[in-house]
């Protein structure tokens, strides 16, 4: 599949894929098969592959350093001018679901996956969330 692009598209691709799904604790690994499922989304559509290799080519020029290279609040900007574009939405459309469905994802997030064959969560963990703070339950008064 990266014989679709240069080695520099390919490491823009994977840099907007980080950008657009900012996870400082995320390894490269999800982020790959996201790039690898666009690759293999783009091999079957030469419309597709001609968006993605204009894009890339495009967000490597819109400033003075390649995309790759820009600081997290710049890379941020370059991504919303974008954001409307076919090329954008095509990417983002396919790495939202590849990303999430992804089971180290589902680990690193703490997701224990579907429910539905186990009873679903009102029995099975819906109280387990320890990463939100407790309520503040206050009665009101008469």
């Amino acid at each position: 599949m990266s014989a679709l692009l240069s080695a520099a598209a390919h490491r823009t691709l994977l840099a907007v894929l980080r950008r657009a799904y900012p996870h400082d604790t995320f390894p490269v690994g999800p982020y790959q098969r996201v790039v690898d499922a666009v690759l293999t989304a783009a091999a079957a559509d030469p419309r597709l592959l001609a968006q993605l290799v204009q894009g890339l080519a495009d967000l490597d020029r819109l400033r003075d350093l390649p995309f790759a290279d820009l600081d997290a609040d710049t890379a941020g900007a370059v991504l919303r001018s974008v954001q409307d574009t076919p090329f954008f939405r095509s990417v983002i459309d396919i790495a939202v679901v590849k990303l999430y469905d992804d089971h180290e994802v589902w680990d690193l997030l703490g997701y224990e996956g579907p429910s539905f064959d186990k009873g679903g969560y009102v029995d099975r963990g819906f109280a387990d969330l320890d990463w939100l703070p407790e309520p503040q339950i206050e009665e009101a008064s008469a």
